[in-house]
């Protein structure tokens, strides 16, 4: 069999309890459900470390933060990885990116030199934005700032398709790397923001009674987001049909983190709850594993993702990467030891120190979360009885043993990666990073 192209669809901030598959019956998602009918559906796909930067370069370079650096937002990978481009480039493959990229540290809005491009040739990506309305890019090596017509999602995904169709003849690695549903929530196309009234809206019962009517408005707006990505994403779909290519590329799509959007009276990401942490994965590949859906137990964060991949495709994995291959373990049934590292390493942006944020270390079994901090024992969450997770059984009586369990399984996965859990200032300290008064290292756009 010939080598399997790849597409990997990414979004930036969708939560699983925000798509059709997982449950959800307001937001508006049909070709992404119909995916999942088709699709080996990643049920303990966990953001690990759920703010943008960390896991973009963990994904990009299949390392740990605390090796590559990127424990923060807007800082440049300090190691010398073998990027995921670069991996598959030696293998043959034509490699293409589109779309949000946020590992380069250099500005947000500062052109990216093919040496940093971490093996991507194909290259049409700007640092960050949140303006998703006539968005600036680079095109390839043209230094020169380019604008996306319209809607960027729209433009990017026609602009992937082009690609897609003018690749029949040798295997490619593409990702699109879309910015929403990424807030601001409320500039979707406004017929997309038609389909949704915050009124209408049925929340969680974890949020809390003083941020339902925003938390109503914001979901508004995110689901806007999410059904204008979901045709897309159909686009996509269709084109790899139309190209004759569907059976033998491996098709994903996923998220980099999620999005409290009012639960627990929390915005945005960077906490160790489901609405942060739970992210959607699909991995479709029908010349493997046919067109039926799958439900798969495997644990999978950001730094496993690199390996696994190339394992799928039957390539070596570089020494550089710290990642696990996964892609033998599909069928393997999760245990209770099985887990994912729940990290903060320094808290900063909107969940600075004086907003609450802190240090943490954790990890998310099939069962339970648990997290602490630098000082204590924080949260422990029995996610099959309490999937809100409303009661913190921390120090609970009737838990002792389980917390005992769950903090020895922690303290392993710490010891494995040599993690000393240290304080974020010690981290910043020894990268050189200047922060600003909020904690957060400074960036221009």
């Amino acid at each position: 069999m010939d080598k399997p192209n790849i597409v990997f669809l990414l979004t930036d901030q969708w939560r699983l309890q925000s798509v059709g598959y997982a449950g959800n019956d307001e937001v508006q998602t049909p070709h992404i459900d119909k995916l999942a009918t088709e699709s080996m559906d990643f049920r303990h796909a966990i953001s690990g470390y759920s703010v943008c930067c960390p896991w973009r370069a963990s994904f990009l370079t299949g390392q740990y933060p605390l090796t590559h650096g990127v424990f923060v937002n807007d800082v440049p990978i300090g190691s010398d990885p073998v990027g995921l481009g670069d991996a598959f480039k030696v293998q043959g493959y034509d490699t293409a990116y589109i779309g949000k990229w946020h590992v380069d540290g250099q500005g947000r809005s500062a052109y990216i030199p093919p040496d940093r491009r971490l093996g991507f040739d194909y290259f049409k990506a700007l640092e960050c934005t949140h303006d998703y309305n006539q968005s600036a890019y680079y095109d390839n090596d043209n230094t020169d700032k380019r604008y996306w017509d319209g809607y960027d999602v729209f433009a990017q995904t026609a602009d992937a398709q082009d690609y897609i169709r003018s690749h029949q003849n040798n295997p490619f690695l593409l990702v699109v790397s879309w910015g929403p549903p990424h807030n601001p929530y409320e500039t979707a196309p406004q017929a997309y923001q038609d389909l949704y009234n915050p009124d209408a809206i049925t929340l969680p019962p974890n949020v809390p009674p003083e941020m339902q009517d925003l938390a109503r408005e914001w979901l508004a707006g995110y689901y806007a987001h999410c059904t204008a990505i979901d045709k897309s994403v159909g686009d996509i779909v269709q084109t790899l049909d139309e190209a004759g290519l569907a059976e033998n590329t491996i098709l994903i799509f996923a998220s980099d983190h999620g999005d409290m959007l009012g639960s627990h009276g929390l915005e945005r990401k960077q906490k160790p709850y489901e609405e942060s942490i739970r992210v959607p994965f699909l991995l479709r590949y029908p010349s493997r594993y046919g067109l039926e859906a799958q439900t798969v137990d495997t644990f999978l964060s950001a730094h496993d993702i690199m390996p696994t991949l190339l394992g799928l495709c039957d390539l070596p994995v570089p020494d550089t990467v710290e990642g696990n291959d996964l892609s033998q373990s599909f069928t393997t049934k999760a245990d209770e030891n099985d887990c994912v590292l729940l990290a903060c390493f320094h808290p900063f942006g909107e969940w600075a120190r004086d907003n609450g944020g802190r240090e943490y270390r954790g990890i998310r079994t099939a069962r339970y979360t648990y997290c602490r901090t630098l000082d204590e024992p924080w949260l422990l969450f029995d996610n099959e009885t309490d999937p809100y997770q409303q009661t913190n059984l921390i120090n609970h009586p009737d838990y002792t043993e389980i917390q005992a369990q769950l903090a020895s399984l922690l303290q392993d996965k710490l010891d494995a990666i040599g993690d000393d859990f240290l304080d974020g200032m010690t981290y910043v300290e020894q990268c050189g990073y200047i922060l600003d008064a909020t904690g957060t290292v400074p960036f221009t756009w």
